[in-house]
C-alpha cells in the first residue's frame, strides 16, 4: 500500500472486510466520530472512546517508564491492538476500528489505520 492508503478515513476504513466500526477519540478519551455498519449504540462508542484513551495513557506511562529506564527507545507510541473471542480492536493514535476477527484481512486494516 502507498503512504496514501495508510491514513485512511473513517468512511474508507468501514469498506474493508471484517470491520464493523471505526472511530476518533480525543487523547483524553472523549467520543470525536464515529460509525458503524452495525448497530452499535452511541453508548458504547463513548464507553470505547474512554477505554481506549486510557489504555493509551496507560502505554504512554509504561514506554516512558522503559526508555528510561532501561535506556530503550519505545516512545512515542504509535499503535496497539486486541484480540480476544470473535473480535479485535485496533488503535493507531486516537483513531481505532472494531473487527470481526474471522472475516478481516488485519494487515490491510493496520495499513489503512495508519500502522505502515
Amino acid at each position: 500500500m502507498s503512504k496514501k492508503e495508510c491514513n485512511l478515513s473513517i468512511d474508507e476504513l468501514l469498506k474493508f472486510d471484517g470491520v464493523m466500526a471505526a472511530g476518533i477519540f480525543s487523547p483524553d478519551g472523549k467520543l470525536v466520530e464515529y460509525k458503524s455498519k452495525t448497530e452499535m449504540p452511541k453508548v458504547m462508542a463513548v464507553m470505547t472512546a474512554k477505554f481506549c484513551g486510557t489504555v493509551n495513557m496507560m502505554f504512554d506511562a509504561l514506554a516512558s517508564a522503559y526508555t528510561e529506564l532501561y535506556k530503550m527507545n519505545w516512545v512515542p507510541q504509535h499503535n496497539w491492538m486486541y484480540s480476544g473471542g470473535d473480535w479485535t480492536v485496533m488503535i493507531s493514535g486516537t483513531r481505532g476500528v472494531f473487527v470481526e476477527s474471522s472475516k478481516a484481512d488485519i494487515e490491510k486494516i493496520l495499513k489503512g489505520l495508519g500502522m505502515c
